[in-house]
């Protein structure tokens, strides 16, 4: 494994977490990343780079942030964008995985990359429910700023730090784990 492919797997994967907190947003900082010759995407995704992906990619973009900020519809779309950040995740990691074989490439596209982005996103989609909830809805327009701004970020270092990005991932993870344990973990009577 050349330490390109490396790269590839950690852009890949800094990205699918990106996807889990906005879904088009990583799609979008792709596309720019591609237009402007940051990255080289597979041969058959370069069409991410095109200047029609480009503008479908940053209206979708705008369209889905702006969304977000309404409270409810956001729950609505939760529904929706869960299952579609596991696709936008194996999308984006069979767009940037280089020089494997398809048999592995898939593999890490759907386990890291939609499986990686689906956590993400079923995380902060349970976390804006709870928020519509308990606050009726006031508090979910944070939550949303929260979401925006990490996936920003996340696109970011993804593009630009590969290697951080994926470590940032494994720590989001982590925290995720820890979170679910905390709440899963039964309460003892003290009697």
């Amino acid at each position: 494994m050349t330490f390109e492919t490396i790269i590839s797997i950690c852009l890949g994967i800094g990205l699918s977490a990106s996807v889990g907190f906005r879904v088009f947003l990583p799609l979008f900082a792709l596309s720019v990343a591609s237009y402007f010759d940051v990255w080289q995407l597979n041969e058959s995704w370069e069409w991410i780079g095109s200047k029609a992906a480009l503008i479908t990619l940053s209206a979708a973009t705008i369209v889905e942030i702006v969304a977000y900020f309404i409270p409810y519809i956001d729950n609505v779309l939760d529904s929706v964008t869960v299952p579609l950040a596991a696709l936008a995740g194996t999308a984006i990691m069979l767009s940037t995985v280089a020089d494997l074989s398809p048999v592995i490439t898939w593999s890490l596209a759907i386990i890291a990359g939609g499986g990686t982005a689906a956590v993400v996103a079923g995380t902060f989609s349970t976390t804006r429910l709870t928020s519509a909830l308990t606050t009726g809805g006031i508090a979910n327009p944070l939550v949303s700023t929260i979401e925006t701004g990490t996936s920003v970020v996340m696109s970011i270092i993804s593009i630009f730090l590969p290697i951080v990005a994926a470590v940032l991932v494994i720590l989001i993870l982590f925290i995720i784990f820890e979170l679910y344990k905390k709440f899963k973990t039964p309460k003892k009577n003290s009697s």
